[in-house]
């Protein structure tokens, strides 16, 4: 058997960066593919950019001839539909063109297809029901494959909705007790990773795994907050007074969070994943076990085996406060800036000509700097644009505190020191700028 050489679809994500890495670090040769790499996960000349979703069957065909590819691992996923996402585009008909090119690439290759656990008879999400669609054309293409349904996946990194739970861990607040006690079987990345691998050495004539459906998750159900638990023995949160929110506050945060989705956000709290947190996670792991011999981890060994360290602290204290940041400055540029055009507007004219500023410059400045404000709101409402939004708030305050220094100085020392304020200001809109990643 000659070296397998296996492509992964969705190189940056949670379970795709981690596949990828893993594999590599067995001695397998790995190509990760993602529509975008931050600049740490390029750790690779075989680490590719491509706007993969856009590719047709033939290109596909093409990538894979190129790279000499013996397994395909699809990684790819949206949990619901915005702005610039598309779970039917991303479920169903980018794998149909997948299977068509694995299909016309002239190759025999292995398809591992990363999928959810669940009967089909409880989707109730478009996120859902397109993985399913997804799960059905592969088993009717005759090509072979695994589809893996990795129940809550525990990792290293954390994203979405294990982001969110690591929050939760390292705050004293819970979420309601009717979803605190969903079932939430996890498991650990690595055991997915290794299930991989396993595939991976298997020929691809290999009648046994030739088209499989797999469970992957620890064999004991547990519950939601018993995912947490481990979290919080980490944390050392474990005895701290929990306050469980109602559930009218998690169905406000999921709709908040949808809107947020369609100014490019992808917040961890929207109504699928609300939906999808209900449904629970939950599966029969016992077919993949007997197959491949692994035995998962629980969450226990997952996440018990050591102290939080303080990056991981920083990070969950930190990431419900994020949202909170970036709404308040820009909720704070574009109030400020509707206030003195609207609302205020003599008054806010009137200091600069109290200040002796030149009667002509008046309304321009005042007109002028109102519209800059809301403009710098709106750059950093829309993910896209935030950082630039950022940025010229930083220099814009820093520019109304020179200004103010060189044609009216005494504003620095007016009793509700609004120039001294700004300082706090620029400070808050760095650290928005230094938490904008989220991978």
């Amino acid at each position: 058997m000659g070296e397998r050489i296996i492509l992964v679809l969705g190189a940056s994500g949670l379970i795709g960066r981690f596949v990828t890495d893993d594999l590599r670090a067995r001695g397998f040769r790995v190509v990760g593919v993602a529509r975008s790499l931050s600049p740490a996960q390029r750790m690779s000349a075989l680490d590719i950019e491509l706007p993969i979703l856009s590719l047709d069957a033939a290109a596909l065909a093409r990538l894979l001839r190129e790279h000499a590819v013996d397994v395909v691992v699809n990684c790819l996923g949206v949990l619901q539909d915005g702005a610039g996402s598309d779970t039917g585009a991303v479920h169903r008909d980018f794998v149909t063109r997948l299977l068509a090119a694995i299909g016309g690439s002239g190759r025999a290759i292995r398809l591992a297809h990363i999928s959810i656990p669940g009967a089909a008879e409880a989707d109730r999400t478009a996120f859902a029901t397109t993985k399913r669609e997804a799960e059905r054309l592969i088993e009717a293409s005759g090509i072979p494959h695994a589809i893996l349904r990795p129940g809550f996946v525990v990792a290293p990194s954390a994203y979405g909705g294990s982001a969110m739970l690591r929050a939760l861990a390292a705050s004293p607040l819970d979420l309601p007790a009717k979803e605190m006690a969903t079932p939430f079987q996890p498991v650990a990345v690595g055991d997915i990773a290794a299930t991989i691998a396993w595939l991976a050495a298997r020929d691809v004539d290999d009648a046994a795994v030739q088209a499989v459906s797999w469970d992957l998750m620890q064999v004991e159900p547990i519950t939601m907050a018993g995912v947490i638990k481990p979290f919080r023995h980490a944390f050392g949160t474990a005895g701290w007074p929990r306050i469980a929110m109602p559930s009218f506050m998690l169905d406000l945060g999921a709709k908040i969070g949808d809107l947020a989705s369609h100014l490019g956000w992808m917040p961890p709290m929207r109504s699928t994943a609300i939906a999808e947190l209900r449904r629970g996670v939950q599966g029969d792991p016992s077919a993949w076990i007997a197959a491949t011999g692994i035995t998962p981890k629980t969450t226990g060994e997952t996440i018990g085996r050591r102290p939080a360290t303080i990056q991981d602290k920083w990070f969950a204290r930190l990431f419900l406060v994020k949202a909170l940041i970036f709404a308040s400055l820009v909720a704070f540029w574009l109030v400020s800036g509707f206030i003195a055009l609207f609302v205020s507007y003599r008054a806010a004219a009137g200091i600069l000509t109290a200040h002796n500023f030149p009667p002509a410059l008046v309304d321009p400045v005042t007109t002028g700097t109102s519209l800059m404000d809301m403009s710098i709101g709106v750059l950093i409402a829309f993910r896209r644009t935030a950082a630039i939004g950022l940025v010229a708030g930083i220099l814009a305050s820093l520019g109304y505190m020179v200004g103010a220094a060189i044609l009216t100085p005494d504003l620095w020392i007016e009793p509700l020191g609004a120039l001294v304020k700004t300082g706090p200001a620029i400070v808050l809109m760095l650290v928005a700028l230094l938490m904008l990643d989220n991978r």
